[in-house]
């Protein structure tokens, strides 16, 4: 019974739900990231909001910065950013704990890495570097990556597209 309370109590907390602090099991031993999750909770009606206003900047900024393409700096910190708040978005929806164990997960551990690396990579170039060449070799890096990590969260998807571009650029006949 004690196991099935602590389940619940943790559910509690993916949900967003408030949990009374008595009642909190191993409240001594708790994380940062259950500390935060436990005191930002939001109403559904909240998390969505917060979701749709996230994304829709994200995708936003993303598209607004075709506009500026052949500025290769200003497209780099536009759809760095972009991608910066469409990630946070699933924040909201999932909580932040989980959004970052999905994320640290085995199965694209390496892909996150990637992604992440090549974000803080292009935002380098952009700002710092401010070379137009390797702000947009970070960019297409970048955004291979962002496909690479999207496709982690669909089952099977990397080793398809893995066999279709083995067969597509195969130089043997």
């Amino acid at each position: 019974m004690e196991k099935m309370n602590v389940a619940f109590e943790k559910m509690k907390i993916l949900v967003g739900m408030e949990v009374d602090e008595e009642s909190s099991p191993d409240a001594e031993d708790s994380s940062f990231l259950e500390d935060f999750n436990r005191n930002c909770t939001l109403s559904t009606k909240q998390r969505l909001y917060g979701f749709v206003i996230c994304l829709a900047v994200g995708i936003t900024c993303t598209l607004l910065s075709m506009l500026v393409f052949f500025n290769p700096i200003k497209f780099g910190l536009t759809f760095s950013f972009g991608n910066l708040l469409a990630l946070g978005s699933t924040a909201f929806l999932i909580g932040p704990k989980r959004q970052l164990t999905m994320m640290l997960d085995p199965v694209r551990i390496y892909a996150t890495a990637i992604y992440l690396a090549s974000i803080i990579v292009s935002l380098f170039c952009a700002l710092y570097v401010r070379n137009k060449l390797l702000t947009f070799l970070a960019i297409s890096l970048e955004f291979g990556a962002l496909v690479w990590y999207s496709l982690s969260y669909i089952p099977f998807a990397r080793s398809m597209v893995s066999k279709v571009m083995v067969a597509c650029f195969d130089t043997e006949f």
